[in-house]
């Protein structure tokens, strides 16, 4: 394995390669390089991010995330269609993205909740395919974090411009590194594959219908980042049930564990550092291969922004209860749809 091909590696398969050292000089190889990534991956996401706050506001550092993740994921992943189609619907979903979370915060939580399921529906239907593929995590999670840091007048006029250049990087970088590569599948060929007797077909329309439905529930009480709920509720749902137990308690025990951490940096950090603490988060999610880990670090960035909006005692609380609230919706509206699905098919066997 040469240099490069090492450093595009994720966290399990860098760490992968520190177990499997024969000696010890080449295991500290391994280990450099693992660090260097890092350094590397988190420098680049600092300075893309602030180039993007900088040209198209700090109201807009949220579309330089989601410009950053859909490059980081897109370069390697695709959406097993056709390449140009593919290209073609990664510009279509950020125009969903762009306009749709907008509308929504506009609407009442009754019409909102029919823009995000139309929404919802588009990018899991063609951009989730493949469910191994985790694409939800990229495409739901990027609708919801800008439904989550919505903007008005000027800046979401700056949001338009800097989601339509996102776009077109996204899609160049995209067809660029998978221009070669044929697939048989074609988007008209989506909406035929869609069937309640395949397990891939019931994870999607999990997908579409809990995620907005948390979203309405969170809007219509008046509980404040909607958009935590969500998030949760979308990681939690998986195509398998087993599965989906394990990812629940990684959720809730991750951001319980993060929630305290954070609480002690607060304290104990001086000051001047708080503007960092988003940033340690980042890098320990860099060095995360398991989801638990990963819901630990992220929510200090959620929690370092929260904290200046409710104070940090009430940001707290506020991430504990919308992710257990999140985690827990789905996984009640997973096990109940499931056996519905089942029932109906007991029931189809025995007419027939």
């Amino acid at each position: 394995m040469t240099f490069y091909q090492e450093l595009q590696l994720n966290q399990a398969g860098s760490k992968k390669v520190i177990r499997e050292s024969e000696t010890t000089q080449e295991k500290w190889r391994h280990i450099l390089i693992y660090l260097l990534k890092i350094a590397i991956t988190v420098g680049f996401c600092f300075v893309f991010v602030t180039l993007y706050s900088l040209i198209f506001g700090a109201g807009n550092s949220i579309v330089g995330v989601v410009v950053l993740l859909h490059l980081l994921v897109f370069k390697n992943a695709d959406l097993r269609i056709d390449a140009k189609q593919s290209a073609g619907l990664l510009a279509l979903f950020f125009g969903i993205m762009t306009v749709a979370p907008h509308l929504a915060n506009l609407a009442n939580p009754f019409v909102g909740l029919l823009i995000h399921a139309a929404a919802i529906s588009i990018l899991i239907l063609f951009g989730c395919h493949e469910p191994r593929m985790f694409n939800q995590s990229t495409l739901v999670l990027s609708y919801l974090l800008l439904y989550g840091y919505d903007v008005s007048g000027t800046e979401y006029l700056s949001r338009l411009a800097g989601m339509a250049v996102g776009a077109l990087l996204v899609c160049a970088v995209f067809y660029k590194n998978h221009r070669h590569q044929t697939y048989d599948l074609r988007a008209q060929d989506i909406l035929p594959a869609f069937t309640l007797t395949h397990m891939r077909s019931k994870w999607q329309l999990c997908q579409i219908l809990c995620v907005p439905l948390v979203l309405f529930l969170s809007e219509l009480f008046g509980l404040p980042r909607a958009m935590w709920a969500g998030i949760a509720a979308m990681s939690a749902i998986l195509p398998v049930m087993d599965d989906m137990h394990a990812r629940v308690r990684g959720r809730i025990l991750g951001n319980i564990a993060g929630v305290l951490c954070f609480f002690v940096l607060y304290t104990y950090l001086p000051s001047a550092i708080y503007a960092y603490i988003g940033v340690i988060g980042g890098i320990g999610v860099g060095f995360s291969a398991k989801y638990g880990w990963q819901a630990v670090f992220n929510t200090f960035g959620a929690l370092a922004i929260a904290s200046q909006l409710y104070g940090v005692p009430a940001a707290m609380g506020l991430r504990v209860f919308q992710n257990v609230f999140g985690v827990l919706f789905a996984l009640g509206f997973c096990l109940i749809f499931h056996w519905v699905m089942q029932r109906g098919e007991k029931t189809q066997v025995t007419a027939s």
